[in-house]
């Protein structure tokens, strides 16, 4: 992994530096959040579409125990430190946050995204932290999921060997 990928994975504490200097020249930081344990053409679809929605896209991952929490004990598949390089590597991505939370609304609540950004399967009215995004003026967004790309059903076809070409 180059210098630059690294750079791009921070700190809740450096990522809130970041967000204060993207403030002051007028740029928008979008925030989006998840797993992504098994990076597939889904994720990276919708990453390129949260991009395009601001100026800076800010990922927050869920940490390894996070996961666990939320998915059982057999995930994640990859761990956090993985996960975060690869989404590190995507042109679209900005910048990588993990957090261990089983939600992302303290990384929220202290980054302020101006577009708080998630997938298909949350009402807008349900994402986590809108109404902190919404009550400081900013947009939340519901992107639809690309069909045909699940991370557990990825994992179902590996685990029995069912692959179609």
């Amino acid at each position: 992994m180059t210098a630059a990928h690294l750079t791009k994975i921070q700190t809740l504490e450096e990522a809130r530096g970041l967000r204060e200097r993207l403030e002051r020249i007028g740029l928008k930081l979008v925030f989006t959040n998840g797993c992504f344990d098994l990076l597939h053409p889904g994720h990276v679809r919708y990453l390129v579409a949260a991009r395009e929605m601001g100026d800076h896209l800010l990922v927050a991952v869920n940490s390894d125990q996070s996961v666990r929490k939320i998915k059982g004990p057999s995930r994640p598949v990859q761990p956090q430190s993985v996960r975060a390089e690869m989404l590190a590597a995507l042109e679209s991505v900005d910048s990588v946050v993990v957090f261990d939370e089983e939600t992302p609304l303290r990384a929220i609540e202290a980054l302020l995204p101006d577009v708080l950004v998630k997938g298909g399967d949350w009402k807008e009215e349900d994402i986590v932290g809108a109404d902190v995004v919404r009550a400081r003026g900013g947009l939340v967004r519901s992107i639809p999921f690309e069909e045909g790309f699940s991370t557990t059903a990825l994992i179902e076809r590996i685990r029995t060997g069912h692959f179609s070409l």
